[in-house]
């Protein structure tokens, strides 16, 4: 499985026809959008690094992004030197919700991975090993003390069936674009975490495959022109099946 293969046909060439015939929504602020509502695809969580040609994953960053994950440190003194946008987001103390780390590590949040791993060390076919990034109370502390920031990850969900481990991603929102590729490489990190623990006990287990369901999929009309390269270009990027 070619993750550039999958996301060209299920994501960025749906995407493009719908900028070529003009089929927008509106974000919030009244931009122009092309969206697909809960798409469904399966990926290779083998395959982090993903390359279009016109768009890379932007490896520096993510592993930036991952190094702050790990901290569990909401502040974002330091990730907001690599992007800027964590700095407008942030609250009057520069704390946002969104470090992924705090939401599945952080006893403050449940630990979530430690409950997720649990669940299948004990019951190896349990449908409970899940880990939830998004909480109800989200509803208001998007926006306490000047943040904006709803967490887009709603959870994970982890299977082993047929003696493959099978990670399944849940998002509120996705930016086709940006945060698709930095997300990604976020969650096969974990897999490939999750599979070698469970891989002490279960000898036999093997890699299976992501399944990725964005309940808005979307790329922003500042970003058309990427969408462009991504799909006009992909001919010229060598990608073997």
């Amino acid at each position: 499985m070619k993750n550039e293969k999958v996301l060209m046909t299920d994501i960025f060439l749906p995407l493009y026809q719908m900028m070529k015939d003009g089929k927008f929504v509106k974000d919030k602020s009244g931009v122009n959008m092309v969206e697909l509502i809960a798409p469904r695809i399966e990926l290779n969580p083998a395959q982090p690094v993903l390359d279009f040609g016109a768009r890379k994953t932007p490896l520096k960053y993510a592993e930036a992004e991952l190094k702050w994950y790990n901290s569990m440190d909401l502040s974002v003194s330091e990730i907001g030197k690599d992007a800027q946008i964590w700095l407008k987001i942030a609250d009057s103390e520069g704390k946002v919700n969104s470090n992924y780390g705090w939401c599945i590590y952080s006893t403050e949040n449940g630990s979530q991975y430690q409950s997720a791993i649990n669940q299948l060390l004990e019951d190896s076919e349990s449908r409970r090993s899940c880990m939830i990034y998004n909480r109800p109370s989200m509803q208001t502390d998007y926006n306490k003390n000047g943040m904006n920031d709803f967490i887009c990850t709603f959870a994970t969900q982890h299977f082993i069936r047929n003696t493959e481990l099978i990670y399944v991603v849940m998002m509120r929102s996705q930016d086709a674009i940006y945060g698709f590729f930095n997300d990604f490489y976020w969650h096969c990190i974990v897999y490939d975490q999750m599979y070698t623990q469970l891989r002490k006990k279960f000898v036999n287990l093997q890699r299976g495959k992501m399944i990725w369901i964005a309940n808005s999929f979307h790329v922003y009309e500042r970003h058309f022109d990427m969408l462009n390269k991504i799909v006009e270009q992909y001919d010229n990027v060598a990608v073997e099946s």
